[in-house]
Order: C-alpha cells, then structure tokens, then sequence
C-alpha cells in the first residue's frame, strides 16, 4: 500500500484519482451548491449553508454555517457583519487562493505561504438610484498577490493566471452567469 502524496496540504494522490474518476464518469462533476438567507432587522440579515448536492448524492455531513450579514452605520447598518460586498470580495479571495495552492500542488510546487489583498471600488449612485449610468456593481476589483516559494516572478505569475483560470468564483464575476430572481413558489 502506498503512501499518499501530500503537497501544500493538498492531497495530490486523491486529487489525480477524483480527476480519473471523473473521467471515466463525467456527470460525478455536476455539483449544486445551495444558501438560505433571512432577513433579521434593519440591514441585518443572516445566511446559512448547509448541504449539497455533488458526486451524485446529497451530502448533509457538515454542520450548518452562518454569516451575518449587515451594513456599516454609515450605510445605515450596525456592524452586525460583513456587507454583501465584502462577503463577494471574501469569497473571491478563497476561489483564488485555493485553485492556486491545489494546482500548485499538482505541479509539485512547495509553497510557503501565500496571501491576497483585495479592494473593489463601488459608486453608491448606482445602488442608490441616483444615476442611471452609475455601476449597480463594483467598477473594478484588484487582487494582489504575495507568495512565498522557490519560484521566479514568472513562474508566480503563472500561478496567478492559473488561478484566475480555474477560479469558480473568479470566472462567475469576470465572465457573469445568468442569475434567475423570482418568487418562491410554496
């Protein structure tokens, strides 16, 4: 029996096994991830992530997650969580680093450490209605990245890219998907 490989605290034997499974079974890669939200009070509201469906079942193993969520005073909140915003910029920031570090790992690339800052500017005209031109949305998001490795410049870059690559979450803001906002049907 031997052992498994394990790179940047990736499980790289694992990893090539999953990506050979999927292979010979295609449809074990549909997943479909799931959130509630409920509102609290004022701009304070709360969601939860618990199960999913992916490698062809349902999987409710973990224990249920919750996020605040709310506003700064400034924005008319109390500081009882993050904003919106700052959970896309969050979320964005794990996509990256994660996607970096396992294909790292498959490349057998000994990393240090690795560290993101992100920063997005938004125009509150859009949000608040008083332009029609105004973004809605962030303007631009800038990710910076610090990584410790036996690696030129170069070969970090390619790191970067590669992230950006395979990055869900990089791709579904860069390249946006259709989001379909209706009523619930009970």
């Amino acid at each position: 029996m031997s052992q498994d490989k394990i790179i940047n605290g990736v499980n790289v034997t694992q990893l090539v096994n999953t990506i050979e499974l999927i292979k010979e079974k295609p449809t074990i890669a549909d997943f479909k991830f799931r959130a509630t939200n409920k509102w609290v009070g004022g701009t304070h509201n709360r969601a939860r992530v618990k199960d999913f469906f992916g490698a062809g079942e349902e999987d409710n193993s973990r224990a249920a997650m919750t996020f605040e969520i709310d506003e700064p005073p400034v924005l008319l909140g109390e500081n009882q969580g993050a904003n919106p915003v700052e959970y896309l910029l969050v979320a964005l920031s794990g996509c990256l680093t994660t996607s970096l570090v396992a294909h790292a790992a498959a490349r057998g690339i000994q990393l240090r450490s690795v560290e993101s800052r992100l920063e997005g500017d938004l125009d509150l005209h859009g949000f608040l209605g008083l332009s029609e031109t105004a973004e809605v949305g962030y303007k631009e998001i800038r990710v910076s990245f610090k990584i410790d490795a036996d690696l030129s410049p170069e070969q970090k870059q390619e790191l970067i890219e590669m992230a950006q690559k395979y990055s869900p979450v990089f791709n579904s803001i860069a390249k946006p998907v259709p989001v379909k906002v209706g009523l619930a049907q009970d």
